[in-house]
């Protein structure tokens, strides 16, 4: 993983919006429908090309394909492991409860994309069942980098407390032995993405929006919580003990929706178990307007050495696009407090998490992401002036 040795360089957290014709053949194979094998695979080849090219344009230094030939971040596992039939229901989200005005809304907002959503239950062993699936992404990335010129790449993947997050589990007699199954299904996957020489992504709300909903509705205590925080980190490095922590960094969040979060578990009582996850990079929600205020934070937490932060410098749920100068001032934040090189421009989260789930419209998500851009060459200059 790079540092920011010369210049603060800038990512992103893996999701980019996809394009009304892939939306099409995912919403047709979510719903079941025959769709052409080879129509899929190469529409999606190309749409991963075309990302990537557009990555670079605006001024992404480490790339993703985007997660474009996924339904979901998380559940896109149900076509690739054993183990997952039927429905399943979907977690209950605290602020949907707490305000059914807000769900309401938020429904009409995203109601296309609810349409087919899908999210089935564990009910057998999990095993792995299609390998292929994970290897053509990592060709169809390897190819759109060589052709565009990338030199540094990540590739998402499901984290095992964010699988068992989402797909219920009816099998396994209790929640250990469900999260110990998907960390061995997983190791696969991560062990090709860094095999292939990319950087392996852990997407990890499981370590932040998980124990919101646990203490927004009293199913756990304060201990119990952050044992299953803790839980989920041995999961992990379980499951990625093969992979060189300098080769990962994880993702942590709560939810990416604009809606109040006003449950969301502060990142003060989870910092600890989250620098003990194994990946040297650490990318935090960190300018939306529940936790743009945790930089302080590392003011009396010593992050440690070999970590790397890379803080959501722009907000992937509103159609603002932000200021470079209001980027450039958060970045340097961070980078006084832990060092310019130990700090990466990203974003809060994804741009389209699940298909058909974006709050921002696809060219303010580009013009968002030259804004980061910008705004990270206008921290490097004040901070290379004040050293």
């Amino acid at each position: 993983m790079k540092r920011s040795s010369e210049r603060i360089l800038t990512t992103h957290t893996g999701s980019l919006p996809r394009s009304p014709e892939l939306l099409e053949l995912v919403y047709a194979r979510a719903d079941g429908k025959q769709v052409d094998e080879a129509t899929w695979e190469r529409t999606v080849r190309d749409e991963v090309a075309a990302t990537v090219r557009r990555q670079i344009e605006v001024g992404v230094d480490i790339v993703s394909d985007g997660e474009v030939g996924k339904r979901g971040y998380s559940i896109y596992v149900q076509d690739r492991l054993t183990g997952f039939e039927g429905e399943g229901s979907f977690p209950r989200v605290p602020d949907m409860v707490e305000f059914p005005d807000f769900t309401e809304r938020l429904m009409r907002v995203e109601g296309e994309g609810m349409q087919h959503l899908r999210t089935p239950a564990c009910t057998g062993p999990i095993r792995v069942k299609d390998a292929a699936a994970s290897q053509r992404d990592i060709e169809s990335l390897k190819a759109a980098a060589a052709g565009s010129g990338a030199q540094e790449v990540f590739m998402t993947a499901a984290s095992p407390g964010v699988i068992a997050f989402f797909l219920e589990n009816r099998y396994y007699p209790n929640h250990e032995e469900y999260v110990g199954a998907i960390a061995d299904a997983m190791r696969e996957e991560y062990e090709a993405i860094a095999s292939a020489g990319f950087t392996l992504q852990l997407d990890c709300p499981d370590l932040a929006f998980a124990p919101s909903r646990f203490a927004a509705f009293g199913d756990m205590d304060a201990e119990e919580i952050k044992r299953a925080v803790e839980l989920n980190v041995e999961a992990l490095n379980h499951a990625t003990s093969a992979i060189d922590p300098e080769q990962m960094r994880l993702h942590v969040c709560w939810g990416n929706y604009a809606g109040p979060h006003v449950f969301d578990v502060p990142l003060r009582e989870i910092i600890d178990v989250v620098l003990r996850a194994r990946p040297n990079g650490i990318s935090i929600e960190a300018c939306n307007p529940r936790h743009a205020h945790e930089w302080k934070l590392f003011e009396e937490v010593e992050l440690p050495e070999d970590k790397v932060l890379i803080p959501g410098v722009v907000d992937s749920t509103t159609n603002y696009v932000e200021h470079p100068e209001v980027v450039a001032q958060r970045l340097e934040r961070y980078a006084r407090l832990v060092g310019m090189e130990r700090v990466i421009a990203g974003t809060d989260c994804g741009f389209e998490t699940f298909a058909g789930f974006s709050a921002v419209a696809p060219t303010v998500v580009w013009r968002k992401l030259e804004a980061m851009a910008e705004g990270a060459r206008i921290a490097t200059r004040e901070l290379t002036v004040r050293t």
